[in-house]
């Protein structure tokens, strides 16, 4: 079922004052709060590539899309030219997963094509190379991917028991790290952080889900569809 998300209308100069807000603000206003589920964005412009190959060297990213969509054939071609490019399959169609070397060379690739997406959520510490990428992690997980996050995109949530709801299936806390809340994602923005308060829509928009908005506290924004 969607939620509705309404966000707060605090300045969050940098990841970290961002991350400590959404902890706070889950500590005081909830009875409970899961652990966090943080999922990493592509890496979309030059910068972010750049900051990557900086900060974790020759790292192995995750790279997959279809080649079949325009642009995506001739890009993935030349990273396979220059010799970066394993596919988990020997021969893949025109779908395809796999992992590609993080060099000083490929900048000039950037951006990619849209439908080309190369992430590093199985580099360390946002995930480990030898397993399925698991968006659960720990807080102290959390903190190691903030301190090297740069200028990479992270959207992170807890499941929340809001304190006075009865109702709180798709209640939570959101936390888009240079990334922005639109159209029911959140999509990389460099530079930008918020943090965002989820009720299910089964309760949102009750006179109970109403009167709690007014009560907690928090200077909130108008709300946006959200998961």
């Amino acid at each position: 079922m969607a939620s509705t998300l309404w966000p707060v209308l605090e300045p969050f100069p940098d990841a970290p004052s961002a991350l400590a807000r959404a902890r706070e603000i889950a500590r005081e206003l909830a009875d409970w709060a899961s652990g966090p589920t943080a999922r990493m964005k592509p890496v979309t412009t030059a910068e972010q590539y750049a900051y990557a190959l900086s900060a974790f060297d020759t790292a192995p990213a995750r790279i997959y899309g279809n080649r079949a969509e325009p642009g995506v054939g001739p890009r993935l071609d030349e990273l396979r030219r220059r010799t970066v490019v394993t596919f988990d399959s020997e021969k893949p169609d025109s779908w395809f997963a796999g992992y590609a070397l993080l060099r000083p060379d490929l900048i000039d690739l950037w951006p990619l094509p849209e439908r080309l997406t190369l992430t590093l959520d199985s580099t360390a510490p946002f995930g480990d190379p030898s397993s399925e990428f698991d968006p659960d992690c720990g807080e102290e997980e959390l903190d190691d991917m903030v301190s090297v996050l740069g200028p990479l995109s992270l959207d992170v949530d807890w499941d929340c028991g809001w304190r006075g709801l009865s109702e709180f299936k798709d209640c939570g806390v959101q936390l888009c790290l240079n990334s922005v809340w639109t159209q029911q994602i959140a999509v990389p923005s460099p530079g930008e952080f918020g943090v965002w308060i989820s009720l299910g829509n089964r309760i949102a928009w009750t006179t109970e889900g109403e009167n709690w908005r007014r009560d907690c506290g928090l200077s909130l924004g108008e709300p946006q569809q959200g998961w």
